[in-house]
């Protein structure tokens, strides 16, 4: 089968780059509590802000009709342009009285729908490059996602000037890193057709061991910033240089490419000099009939995937299982990471950042899971179930929430921990599991509307979790102590153990073909490389986890 060559994994740093900066609504508790006395804005006027970053979202299906008829290089500029616009406003007039409470909603609402439109490019770059691997590729790309928040909060504290003020910081690089980077990587976005045969797998290993390395890096820089001993300027030095590195692997595959040309023009010119006109090469074409991925008559047992689009997805009961499964398991974690802020302050921690970083860490090593499992098992012979894997992430995730009911700070730094790497780890396993469940043909647009459910999930549940700490402030602005959240968490984590019911019976419905490789597709590799090598072995049994 063809391998991704140097352009496909070109496109593949981009997207990762795309990734690492595009979760600028990430940092919004770092400097929420700020905001709050800045604008004098009650918690639950502040947790609609919140909301308004995800409500962009409810209009990020429009990226993927865009994604149809424009250039994706193009579709990535108009999310960057959306950032800038709806951050740099909000920096240039915070400390205008003129700027409105309704003026930071609707700018908020804009950059998170550029959020969407940046994500749309990244996952169908890696579906349409990177072809039986794809899922390895998206797994890859939205694990840098995680670090966003991270790379903010690094970006803030080591660059001389922005610490004076916490919200101006934060707004300022929200707007204007997307679209540096966008500018950066925009010549890599683009479509390429598979045509390399040389295998690429030392370059998926390599690039395993160097997210692993970034990943170790933003925890280790997490768990020093608590201490005066590591510095914040070296730290974010280190972690751009594991950002920058994954660039190493198309350049050294470009380079193997070219030595290739020209070891095969000069056997072509050896080939001429004996003199061709003596003698005779005879091709022999032999035709293979085409690959049918979706589906094979011959499966047995297996149900062929059904590609399903427009307003069919809104008929099909799978779909609310799955909108409601994810509404209430990534999503809730979502919510939880957009309150850490009020969640520190209630139970007197001074940094809160410092605890946004560990749940970014965290979330990048969650995002990263997937790609571990399928490359392996896809090597195997074996393809994991999406919503089996959703449905196995909730049940520790919905254990952590009912873990915050004990006061000690051990039990936040963990359940954060555990929220970030499980919600980190269902977010990267929905967009497979998009096109696991609904086909690939409508993907950009399926998937923008299954992730409607975050801004929905986000007003429910957010404006459950301001009302009840609003009521415990008795009338301040603060409320302080761990009866602030107590209620919430009880709900929260009642609500994230309903979703693990869900998903468990979305995962009976749709294992018939949902994370089943084709039989045909494994059953014809073999083949290709029997002729090719030689090898006589059996081909794998096709099995689902």
């Amino acid at each position: 089968m063809p391998s991704p060559s140097s352009a496909h994994w070109l496109s593949l740093v981009g997207s990762i780059w795309l990734q690492t900066i595009n979760g600028p609504n990430s940092d919004f508790p770092v400097y929420s509590s700020q905001l709050k006395d800045l604008k004098h804005i009650s918690q639950v006027q502040l947790n609609f802000l919140a909301f308004a970053s995800d409500a962009g979202k409810l209009f990020g299906w429009f990226s993927g009709v865009a994604a149809l008829y424009l250039p994706l290089w193009l579709v990535a500029f108009v999310g960057a342009a959306f950032g800038l616009v709806g951050y740099g406003i909000q920096y240039l007039f915070l400390d205008s009285a003129g700027l409105r409470y309704w003026h930071l909603f609707l700018l908020t609402s804009l950059a998170g729908n550029g959020i969407c439109w940046i994500n749309t490019v990244c996952y169908l770059l890696c579906i349409r490059n990177f072809g039986s691997s794809s899922r390895v590729a998206v797994s890859l790309a939205t694990s840098y996602l995680g670090l966003s928040a991270k790379v903010y909060t690094s970006l803030a504290d080591s660059i001389p000037g922005l610490a004076n003020s916490k919200a101006k910081a934060y707004l300022l690089l929200n707007a204007v890193v997307p679209m540096i980077v966008t500018v950066l990587v925009a010549p890599s976005l683009r479509v390429v057709d598979l045509k390399s045969a040389a295998s690429t797998d030392a370059a998926f290993l390599i690039m395993f061991a160097i997210t692993l390395a970034t990943g170790a890096c933003a925890v280790v820089g997490s768990i020093g910033s608590t201490s005066d001993g590591l510095s914040s300027r070296e730290h974010m030095i280190s972690l751009s240089v594991l950002l920058a590195t994954p660039v190493l692997i198309p350049l050294v595959l470009r380079i193997r490419e070219s030595m290739n040309k020209i070891r095969e023009t000069k056997r072509e010119n050896r080939i001429h000099d004996l003199g061709t006109d003596e003698t005779t090469i005879v091709a022999i074409d032999i035709p293979f009939p085409p690959l049918d991925v979706e589906s094979s008559k011959d499966d047995g047992d297996s149900k062929p995937r059904e590609e399903v689009g427009g307003l069919r997805l809104l008929r099909k009961l799978d779909f609310w299982l799955y909108f409601f499964s994810y509404m209430f398991s990534g999503t809730l974690g979502l919510v939880f990471l957009n309150n850490l802020g009020q969640i520190a302050e209630s139970r007197r921690l001074a940094q809160t950042s410092t605890l946004v970083s560990l749940s970014s860490s965290f979330g990048f090593f969650g995002r990263l899971l997937p790609s571990f499992l399928d490359y392996y098992s896809a090597k195997s012979g074996y393809s994991i179930s999406r919503t089996g894997s959703m449905a196995t992430l909730m049940a520790p995730m919905a254990g952590a929430f009912f873990l915050l009911l004990n006061q000690g700070d051990f039990f936040l730094y963990l359940s954060t921990a555990v929220i970030g790497t499980c919600t980190g780890a269902i977010t990267s396993v929905a967009v497979s599991a998009t096109s696991e469940l609904f086909g690939t043909e409508n993907f950009g647009v399926n998937h923008n509307v299954v992730v409607s459910n975050i801004p929905v999930g986000s007003l429910c549940f957010g404006y459950f979790a301001a009302y009840l700490y609003q009521r415990g402030a008795a009338g301040s602005n603060s409320c302080i102590g761990a009866a602030c959240y107590q209620e919430t968490f009880l709900l929260w984590g009642a609500m994230c153990a309903v979703g693990t019911l869900l998903c468990a019976v979305l995962y009976a419905r749709s294992r018939s073909f949902a994370g089943r490789l084709p039989a045909a597709l494994v059953r014809r590799i073999p083949c290709l490389a029997n002729l090719v090598g030689g090898n006589s072995r059996a081909p794998p049994e096709v099995s689902e986890i």
